[in-house]
């Protein structure tokens, strides 16, 4: 047992506070990390921001990379069988399903766990496991994990630690890439960057992003964008025309909704093929409603899919794609600022003014 920080969101709105709490030590099934770098998510900017509301206290963060300080007597290696010792660096998926529900075992989809126990959204700040905005982790039983390759740096994997399992979830719930294909990204965040490098891998043929501010559409264009839109400097109507002559007339095959706006899932809809798919995994945290007609889908079979959460599939898929990523495209480079634990709350600042590609908390 050993006091540790952690980063506090006590009610919406309030300026983060730092805690310092006992976490348990390991014992049977479990493992203890030191945080070594806690990405920070837009979805901890609307939880601080008031935007959702969820019970607090809670200690924000989803997302990390750290280090095992503590072994439990029963674990010898990591969710794919790879041995683990004290020292080796691990990337983990900070839920539990319960794996004894339809979702888990009829449906092999443990997202759509109604038992889902996430660490950031469903644990008092004073129970852990919680949030990854905190010096230590306590991972406890059944925590899937996956060892880090020391041939995959630290700053590449945490570029995209939750935005590239969501999109790795988002892609295949859509059916694939097929070679050749049009795709459209609204929003050139982590997710909708990491959605554009996964389109480019894939064989896309044409890849389009809608997004702002420039450095982030710059980004976009290192990482597989053939075309990007500014859309703070273009109409709805100028980025239809766009993507109608990028496609010659027929519309994205795929349309990948990542700006978190509800007003893109209205512009977006009309500009899928016919035959096309439109998947939604930006609006987890925009509540809003869309005027759609249901005539149109019908009439050109088009398909609307939407993709929430993650597996731990889609993290280990993750670290896959960065060890052979990184050495094409800059990953690395996405890491723009960094914080330490103490400055937790002036991090999530910087992200709801848009300002880094993205952030880390190191403790």
């Amino acid at each position: 047992m050993r006091n540790v920080k952690r980063a506090v969101l006590v009610k919406p709105g309030s300026p983060l506070e730092i805690w310092e709490r006992p976490t348990p030590s390991a014992s049977h099934g479990d493992v203890i990390v030191s945080v070594q770098m806690s990405g920070v998510c837009g979805t901890d900017h609307h939880l601080q921001s008031g935007d959702i509301t969820l019970p607090n206290p809670m200690v924000l963060g989803h997302e990390a990379i750290g280090r095992i300080e503590e072994l439990g007597s029963d674990v010898t290696t990591d969710s794919i069988g790879e041995p683990v010792a004290v020292g080796d660096v691990i990337y983990w998926q900070p839920a539990q399903p319960c794996y004894r529900c339809y979702a888990c075992t009829v449906l092999e989809d443990v997202s759509m766990c109604p038992n889902l126990v996430t660490f950031q959204l469903h644990q008092h700040a004073d129970e852990p496991p919680v949030g990854t905005y905190a010096e230590y982790a306590w991972l406890p039983e059944r925590t899937a994990f996956f060892k880090v390759p020391a041939d995959v740096p630290h700053e590449a994997l945490i570029a995209f630690g939750c935005a590239m399992p969501t999109a790795l979830h988002a892609i295949n719930r859509a059916g694939g890439i097929g070679y050749g294909q049009h795709v459209v990204v609204q929003g050139s965040g982590p997710v909708g960057l990491a959605a554009t490098l996964l389109a480019h891998l894939a064989g896309a043929g044409t890849v389009t992003v809608l997004g702002a501010p420039p450095n982030r559409l710059e980004m976009a264009g290192k990482l597989g964008a053939t075309t990007t839109i500014d859309v703070t400097s273009t109409s709805e109507q100028e980025r239809a025309a766009a993507v109608k002559e990028i496609t010659n007339g027929r519309g994205a095959d795929l349309i990948i909704e990542a700006a978190g706006r509800v007003p893109a899932f209205t512009e977006g809809l009309p500009l899928v093929a016919p035959d096309g798919t439109y998947v939604i995994l930006g609006l987890w945290s925009a509540p809003g409603t869309s005027p759609v007609e249901p005539r149109y889908l019908n009439n050109h079979n088009i398909r609307v899919i939407g993709s929430a959460y993650t597996t731990p599939r889609h993290m280990y898929q993750t670290i896959q794609v960065t060890r052979t990523a990184h050495r094409r495209f800059p990953l690395a480079e996405m890491v723009t600022h960094r914080f330490s634990l103490d400055q937790a709350q002036d991090a999530i600042d910087a992200v709801g003014r848009g300002e880094p590609l993205k952030a880390v908390i190191v403790p």
